[in-house]
């Protein structure tokens, strides 16, 4: 065990390696066409840089936050980190389009770093102080990309391509000192085991379904692949159930995802994740149209990113805030005005987009509705599980955050393709906008905290029990 003082540092530590993460999987967006030019490759063979970081950490997030319940953070955590650092310097160090992706898959291992925080929180932070802390871990996701983006031209201009990709590594080396240092040493649980083969199954279904998401757009949505792969997707996914049902322990316990406050708040994890993404796409396209289109900017790079930033730096400070919020109206109401902030955000650029200020304003609120969501649907998931759960069911919903993000992406492109002219940003605009209003009556379902005994009532298969809240 640390020492209390080192405990103290523990959730720091937490904080670093989300951060590190966050920042290893936003920092190849900006420097995509440079990563083009630089390996020789085409268009969709540099997005596969992102793509392949995507897929690795929606298989790997569950699966390790599994790994982590049953024998406990420290080793875990030790594990990720530094698979995730080895990732990071081959994917620096790549002189091709191969080898990058191998690095970026090594690195998308890092997204277990997610669960094992969360689980590492419940554990070492009083109950009293756990919603601040969730809320404030939520919050790296949006610094982490605020921070690619502010690193990025310079870097780029200055020194190169490759030495951005060295800058998650700047975190990560450390962290797993720290790791080593700080996190306390748990005892595995009795008798664990590891479901291997739905470990298998899941990765199979799972990556099917992403990969056809992604290549839905080159490919055509009818064509024998994206329909193939969906297929594959489907069939693994009945086996997988199956086996899940089944097996004394399982990776993801069924029963555990129809308990209300997980459901409810998975299903808000993906539509937000939608919201992020549709925006971090359409935003940036409509900036950088040429402005004779009649409704473009004809912005650059580095004016597209400057619009990112205050919507991710008011979603590092709603993420800081909403544990605070937990407090005095409990998580339900903190996704529940997420929700709405974010939806009069996107509601508001859709009819107004004619100037830059619009778009600000419009994207500002968007972050900070965000930061809010986020915060507030993983404080839901943590309070509605038991503690040895807390790795699984918060990675599960990373999960369905990651998935929630690629229909944003490329829902949104269907629709400005589809949609032509201004039209099509007006539409993209709305969509997430109606997205966003399907989350309020889902917080409105979550289950609510009882006043004065810190526990909320859930039902579990069936029944109702308590469980603590955190």
């Amino acid at each position: 065990m640390a020492a209390q003082g080192g405990r103290g540092l523990v959730p720091l530590l937490a904080f670093l390696g989300v951060m590190a993460y966050s920042l290893s999987m936003a920092v190849v967006t900006p420097a995509l066409p440079q990563i083009q030019d630089g390996l020789g490759t085409t268009p969709a063979g540099a997005a596969w840089a992102l793509t392949a970081m995507t897929l690795s950490a929606a298989v790997a997030t569950p699966v390790v936050g599994r790994l982590g319940d049953l024998y406990g953070p420290r080793h875990v955590l030790l594990a990720v980190l530094v698979i995730a650092t080895a990732g990071m310097v081959v994917a620096a160090l790549a002189w091709s389009v191969p080898v990058m992706l191998a690095g970026r898959v090594l690195g998308g291992i890092g997204g277990g770093v997610f669960p094992l925080a969360y689980t590492i929180i419940r554990d070492v932070i009083p109950p009293a102080r756990t919603a601040s802390a969730v809320g404030l871990m939520s919050s790296m996701l949006g610094l982490g990309g605020a921070v690619s983006w502010c690193l990025a031209g310079p870097i780029i201009d200055l020194l190169g391509w490759r030495w951005l990709l060295w800058v998650p590594v700047a975190g990560l080396v450390p962290g797993v000192v720290l790791a080593w240092w700080l996190v306390p040493r748990s005892a595995p649980r009795d008798a664990a085991k590891v479901d291997w083969w739905g470990a298998v199954l899941f990765a199979a279904w799972l990556v099917a379904a992403l990969t056809a998401l992604t290549e839905g757009m080159d490919w055509g949505w009818t064509s024998p692949g994206v329909l193939g792969l969906l297929a594959l997707s489907a069939v693994t996914a009945c086996a997988w159930w199956r086996v899940e049902c089944r097996v004394p322990e399982p990776l993801i316990d069924p029963r555990l995802m129809r308990v209300r406050g997980v459901w409810t708040a998975n299903a808000a994890s993906l539509l937000s994740g939608y919201a992020l993404m549709a925006g971090g796409l359409l935003f940036p396209l409509l900036v950088q149209l040429p402005g004779d289109t009649g409704y473009g900017f004809g912005g650059t790079a580095t004016q597209a990113a400057l619009l990112q930033l205050p919507a991710s730096v008011g979603m590092t400070a709603a993420g800081m805030a909403a544990g605070l919020l937990d407090r005095r109206i409990g998580s339900r109401m903190v996704l529940f005005g997420g929700a709405l902030a974010t939806g009069l955000g996107y509601a508001f650029v859709a009819f107004q987009h004619a100037a830059m200020w619009q778009l600000y304003v419009g994207g500002l609120a968007r972050g900070i509705g965000l930061g809010f969501a986020y915060a507030a649907v993983a404080n839901l998931v943590v309070a509605a599980v038991p503690a040895g759960e807390t790795g699984v069911a918060t990675g599960v919903n990373t999960l369905i955050r990651t998935v929630g993000a690629s229909l944003g992406t490329q829902i949104s492109a269907v629709v400005i393709v589809a949609v032509p002219g201004e039209s099509g940003y007006t539409a993209g605009f709305a969509v997430s906008a109606a997205v966003m209003a399907v989350v309020l009556p889902l917080a409105l379902l979550a289950p609510r905290r009882r006043r004065g005994t810190g526990r909320v009532t859930v039902p579990d298969a069936g029944e109702h029990r308590a469980v603590e809240a955190h």
